[in-house]
């Protein structure tokens, strides 16, 4: 059955239905309702689809036609309890709860106004509010309309730390995202005066912080998001760089190094850097110290240095771990607060988990975004002005009257916003809207049209702005001089800066570039201020996962169906990293908080690149950087896509005869080998392992269990080199009899740890590597048997022990697609619209 949604996608309206509609808490369920049904249970990521309700069956039951998924059509059973109801069942109505819940807050004359206006904006998904917003406003529910949060420094004691804990899980509870700055815990072995003994250090608590996040559910529909920030002053940065390389360790947080103009001055000119903390033992340690160094040297306090090293060597080890595995990220802080409005009362501290808020001890600020590819005016092949001026003020308003009509749940947030009144609207589409314009993403001419267009969003959202601080009053924290002297406000145009000057502004900041994954992929356009990831990607079907365009381009090609997609239709990686990051800085030139964005690189990107990159970026003007090198993440060091040549053809071929009298010969290995990649759960970690195949038949096999160095991985390269050696040998035995015979030997050996039960049971990381051997070889059998019935995709089973993924994308933890890409700062698939910071 089909059933009309307006929505771009079935993954779109499934978004929409499970994340951002009201929900039936009684499951009164009658025919003909439609339902969100359980089809596979997982602790952490159950997947989910829509349905018809065909009949209510005894033991409370429901029969349930399917509307979206690989099983559209059947009918399935399901228990109520593992059923939602929604109550609204459109976009429209969703807008108008919207919509009423937040301009409630207007004064009584221009209520029934604002309210359609927010209304019509939202339903025509041009101003798309944050994901906060959609599931909380209007309804019973006390969840934040905020996306972000910093809370403050811990204090340096047990009980600091814990109330942190207990003030980070409270707000991941209710729906926001946190950044804390971990600064103020003393380094590690530094002195704990009363217990005679020494400090574990600050990272130490890093993991404490980062488990409990895992555990938090936000608002019933996501897991926490936490960042977790250190200053490049801290004798615990070494500590804090290389923490994410040992298994296990702060897997639930984003990290990211606050780098200090000074410390980039350091670095340009290799010089010396201090790693210092305050001295513990001073009488007035507990009392004030907050983790604000420079205050503490105005005090006149004491410091130790603990160590001298040369700031390029720190600068290098942040480089290298970014280029491994993305993290840690980089914060250039004091660039933050000399383009910050607030910086005359209220420093930042941190940044909330996307790194595109950064925020002041008790900030909060709430998201919004302007859809761009929505304000295309094929007529004039232009964007619609003045559609998108009007759409800028409807979401400036919208926002601003979030920040009253949001419920609070700690004190010091209400007081701190009253007093700032921080908002951040941002963009969405912007990939689409350059296709749309013919325009190249990161070419000179998109450079020169993305200036124009954020400048022209920036001077609106303003322009707007005074005119609802004549309307409503300024922020309370609003000094016409000060206000004035911030970085940012002196780009703006000189008219407008006299008019702030004369008449306040409501809100301290305005303009964000936050990502938009989930709520991007359910308008159906480009993320935030990304291009595509790709312009195809998959869908899942009942004969697996099928290619398909991505709506503009399939426009296209319907249009132009003998034609190639001309050289504007572009994906991330069809980019330079350098592209990536002159946008960037284009965009954060008018944007007065910071952007969370992605510079994507291939996997032969180089440290050195990465170093360069990051450095071009600093000197661009970017408030922060990310880089994802291809394959850093689940394929690491393990091996290199490289570009083939016409020689590779050749020298992939290998003669697979045997040579029973001659001496044993090892195969050399190819410039060009394709290969798989699985996963493999063991009682010391998850295992990643590689085999490589030349002419269909295993060639070598590489393998990562632990960070490099450690005794685990030593052994694992070793077995991995002892299985390739006797796979590429010469002999009677045809390569995949050889895998077999390793993989019979390894299954059965026990170990000191075990894991799982009945068939599932694994006895020692051997054991693990031999089942997941077979597991490969009988999937292989498999697909060799498909080919020849030409059964094709549709008789390839699961996998019941390994999974494997495509050389390029990572599989999503909630519906195991090959289809998690690193976008924005964040992970987001393109297949199943999980996302995470």
């Amino acid at each position: 059955m089909e059933l009309s949604h307006g929505f771009s996608s079935e993954l779109s309206w499934k978004i929409f239905l499970d994340r951002y509609t009201v929900k039936d808490p009684t499951r009164s369920f009658v025919v003909g309702d439609l339902a969100i049904a359980l089809v596979e249970p997982h602790p952490k990521w159950p997947k989910k689809d829509i349905g018809i309700v065909r009949d209510i069956l005894p033991d409370g039951y429901l029969s349930i036609e399917l509307l979206t998924g690989p099983a559209k059509g059947d009918l399935i059973e399901r228990k109520i309890a593992d059923c939602d109801r929604p109550l609204e069942r459109s976009i429209y109505e969703v807008a108008q709860r919207i919509a009423q819940g937040v301009a409630q807050v207007e004064p009584e004359a221009v209520r029934a106004q604002t309210e359609q206006a927010f209304a019509q904006e939202i339903a025509a998904l041009r101003f798309i509010p944050g994901g906060r917003i959609w599931a909380g406003a209007g309804t019973e529910q006390q969840l934040t309309y905020f996306n972000c949060y910093v809370i403050p420094c811990p204090r340096d004691s047990r009980e600091g730390i814990v109330e942190t804990l207990g003030q980070m899980i409270e707000i991941m509870s209710r729906g926001g995202g946190v950044g804390i700055n971990i600064s103020s815990l003393r380094p590690s072995r530094a002195a704990v005066r009363g217990v005679n003994g020494r400090s574990s250090g600050a990272v130490s608590w890093m993991d404490l912080y980062s488990r409990a996040t895992g555990l938090v559910e936000q608002g019933g529909s996501r897991r926490g998001a936490l960042m977790l920030q250190i200053e490049d002053w801290h004798p615990d940065l070494w500590r804090f760089i290389e923490v994410k390389k040992t298994p296990g360790m702060v897997e639930n947080a984003n990290i990211s190094v606050r780098i200090s103009d000074a410390f980039m001055a350091a670095v340009k000119a290799d010089e010396d850097w201090q790693l210092v903390f305050p001295d513990t033992t001073d009488p007035d340690y507990d009392t004030m110290w907050d983790g604000n160094l420079e205050t503490w040297k105005k005090a006149g306090k004491p410091i130790v240095l603990y160590e001298t090293v040369k700031a390029r060597k720190i600068w290098r080890e942040i480089i290298q771990g970014a280029w491994q595995a993305a993290e840690p990220g980089i914060v250039f802080d004091e660039r933050h607060e000399k383009d910050s409005n607030s910086w005359y009362f209220n420093p930042l501290i941190s940044t909330n988990p996307c790194a595109e808020q950064p925020l002041p001890a008790w900030g909060v600020c709430t998201l919004g975004h302007v859809n761009l590819a929505a304000f295309y005016d094929p007529k004039a092949h232009d964007v619609d002005w003045t559609g998108l001026r009007e759409s800028v003020r409807v979401g400036t308003r919208f926002l601003d009257d979030i920040v009253d009509a949001t419920p609070y749940f700690f004190q010091q947030n209400y007081d701190n916003q009253q007093k700032e009144r921080r908002i951040g609207l941002g963009t969405m589409g912007l990939g689409e809207l350059l296709i749309r314009l013919g325009l190249r993403y990161g070419s000179p001419e998109s450079l020169e049209f993305i200036e124009k267009l954020y400048r022209f969003i920036a001077v609106e959202a303003y322009s707007y702005d005074v005119e609802l601080a004549r309307e409503k009053g300024a922020f309370p924290a609003f000094d016409p001089d000060l206000y004035l002297q911030s970085g940012f406000i002196k780009r703006l145009p000189d008219d407008l800066r006299h008019a702030i000057h004369e008449h306040g502004v409501r809100n301290v900041t305005i303009l964000t570039q936050a990502p938009t994954g989930t709520v991007g992929t359910m308008v159906g356009t480009s993320t935030g201020i990304e291009p595509y990831y790709a312009l195809t990607y998959f869908r899942q079907s009942r004969l697996g996962f099928d290619e398909q365009y991505v709506p503009v381009a399939a426009e296209w090609k319907a249009a132009h169906p003998d034609e190639e997609l001309p050289s504007y239709f572009v994906g991330a990686m069809d980019l330079t990293p350098e592209e990536h990051v002159y946008v960037q800085a284009a965009i954060q030139k008018w944007t007065d908080s910071s952007i969370s964005k992605t510079a994507n690189a291939p996997s032969t990107y180089t440290v050195e690149d990465t170093e360069r990159l990051y450095e071009l970026a600093y000197d661009l003007g970017c408030k922060g950087v990310t880089i994802y090198r291809d394959q850093s993440r689940s394929e690491q060091v393990l091996h290199l896509a490289e570009e083939k040549t016409p020689q590779d053809s050749e020298a992939a071929t290998i003669s697979w005869g045997t040579t029973p009298n001659a001496e044993a010969e090892v195969y050399p290995v190819p410039s060009l080998i394709h290969g798989r990649t699985y996963r493999k759960e063991t009682p010391a970690g998850t295992a990643r392992v590689v085999i490589n195949e030349v002419d269909d038949n295993p060639f070598e096999v590489f393998m990562l269990l632990g960070r490099a160095g450690s005794e685990v991985q030593s052994f694992m390269e070793s077995l991995g080199r002892v299985i390739s050696l006797y796979l590429r040998s010469s002999g009677n035995l045809s390569p995949r009899r050889r895998l077999e015979l390793v993989a019979e030997q390894l299954k059965g050996i026990g170990g000191a740890n075990q894991m799982g039960f009945g068939p599932g049971r694994v006895l020692s990381v051997v054991d693990a590597i031999g089942q997941l051997l077979e597991s490969h070889l009988r999937n292989e059998a498999i697909e060799v048997a498909a080919a020849h019935t030409g059964e094709g995709t549709a008789a390839r089973t699961a996998e019941p022990e390994g999974r494997h993924t495509s050389l390029h994308l990572d599989l999503c933890p909630m519906c195991d697609a090959p289809t998690l890409v690193y976008e924005e700062g964040c992970q987001h698939c393109q297949s199943c619209g999980y996302s995470k910071c």
